[in-house]
């Protein structure tokens, strides 16, 4: 009776409940696939650590989380894509991800992490295209800023990740211009957000917050270039950077919300 009762009610929601409701917007489409990009980056940093003997329970609960988010984020992004071009793009994420799930729950070897490293920086190039493909379609300027900012998210990961591998001693130049490359792009793109016309003052109020606290964590960088680590430490401030940039994402978003709203108006 009870099960009858439940197809009952479920039958009767769509005619209840207006279908927009079920879906996501624009805004939050490049948030959520902005975040994939940094999960991609979070959960090869948090392998690494496996690997290197950082933080391994932390570390193991990271990358659980990340491979349950990515996969749930994928669904919901496949259930809002409103054309063939972000269709396309999420198809190309997903002939990716599927054997890269495998290799990244596995337990860390490191005579394959250059292949494996290699095949995650596929799957992050592919996470990007669908983010710049979505804000292309959204056609408001604030969605630039959403995407700027949420790759910010990816870059503290993808800094973390880099630092971890060094300090695993994954022997890549490669990996030491990655590093190098994340860290310049992330210093750029926070100038790029604080000098934001149209920023509030809350937006310039937790900008202030995020880059004093990137100046702070620049010396734990250097410290990496005379061979001296300090993963604890970079692992502790680059989350601390993923989670103030997550909630400057949340916050261009709803920017991006009020500027669609107007336009509509």
């Amino acid at each position: 009776m009870k099960n009858l009762i439940k197809l009952l009610i479920l039958s009767l929601l769509p005619l209840t409940i207006p279908a927009y409701s079920w879906g996501l917007t624009d805004a939050e489409a490049i948030n959520k696939s902005g975040r994939q990009r940094m999960l991609s980056q979070r959960m090869m940093k948090s392998y690494l650590m496996i690997g290197a003997d950082i933080k391994v329970e932390v570390a193991q609960k990271q990358l659980d989380d990340s491979v349950a988010l990515f996969e749930q984020q994928f669904l919901e992004l496949r259930d809002y894509a409103p054309s063939e071009a972000i269709e396309n793009k999420l198809d190309r994420v997903e002939s990716l991800w599927l054997p890269h799930r495998e290799r990244i729950i596995a337990k860390p070897s490191k005579t394959q992490i250059m292949d494996l490293m290699a095949q995650n920086n596929a799957l992050l190039k592919a996470c990007d295209d669908v983010v710049k493909e979505i804000a292309s379609f959204a056609k408001v300027e604030s969605a630039q800023l959403v995407n700027i900012s949420g790759r910010q998210r990816m870059l503290s990961q993808k800094i973390a990740k880099t630092y971890m591998g060094m300090y695993w001693k994954v022997d890549d130049q490669e990996l030491k211009n990655e590093f190098h490359g994340a860290v310049q792009l992330f210093d750029e793109s926070l100038a790029t957000l604080a000098d934001y016309d149209l920023n509030t003052p809350e937006l310039q109020k937790s900008l202030r917050k995020v880059n004093n606290q990137w100046r702070f964590s620049q010396s734990g960088f250097k410290l990496g270039d005379d061979g001296r680590y300090v993963p604890t430490v970079i692992s502790v401030t680059t989350e601390s950077i993923l989670k103030k940039m997550d909630q400057i994402t949340k916050l261009y978003e709803q920017l991006m919300i009020s500027q669609n709203q107007v336009a509509s108006n």
